[in-house]
């Protein structure tokens, strides 16, 4: 069973003005379970993460893991909110930058089109914030021409692409398709936020 938030302890910590907000989108990956390092380097770092989570992502990372890590709870469904805030929504407001990390072949279809099915996506449609997204998948699903196509037409509305990395892929293969070691994904953030 997830670890669903009530729409009191989700808000209720005050964010610090005084860090900067980094909401961390996770996405339905294998490559999942390395948001837990990203969450735990971006604390040490000094900033606030909060996590959002699309549909399947729990399957692969604990929320409770993320939320112990990052010291926030985890938003993973559209109906946890503030009263009269939309969780997605104050997310979308607070964040100084969202990275999403994995992203997957899915994730991005849905942001090049503006779908918004579920909470992480909700966050993506709403934000005005700068977005970093660190794909992870197959080789053929990322060199596939819908894929390019989506990124594309991201990086023209002012998304930034990290990756993804060449080697060895859960499936088995060895090729273009792996998510960036934490330690790039986390300097792309510090420069987007401090230089």
């Amino acid at each position: 069973m997830g670890y669903l938030c009530t729409r009191v302890d989700f808000f209720s910590k005050k964010v610090s003005e005084s860090k900067p907000t980094v909401v961390l989108g996770v996405s339905a990956s294998i490559a999942a379970y390395r948001a837990a390092d990203i969450a735990s380097a971006l604390i040490q770092r000094g900033y606030n993460v909060y996590c959002v989570l699309s549909t399947n992502a729990a399957d692969f990372v604990s929320p409770l893991v993320l939320a112990t890590l990052s010291r926030n709870p985890v938003l993973q469904s559209l109906s946890q909110e503030l009263p009269g805030v939309p969780g997605h929504i104050f997310l979308a407001e607070t964040a100084d930058l969202i990275l999403i990390a994995p992203a997957t072949a899915n994730i991005i279809a849905q942001a090049a089109l503006g779908l918004a099915p579920d909470a992480l996506t909700s966050v993506l449609l709403a934000t005005r914030a700068p977005v970093l997204m660190a794909p992870a998948m197959n080789s053929h699903m990322w060199e596939h021409p819908a894929t390019q196509a989506h990124v594309k037409t991201l990086t023209a509305r002012g998304f930034t692409f990290l990756g993804p990395d060449v080697g060895n892929l859960a499936c088995g293969q060895v090729g273009i398709g792996r998510l960036l070691p934490v330690e790039q994904i986390i300097s792309a953030v510090i420069q987007h936020l401090e230089e």
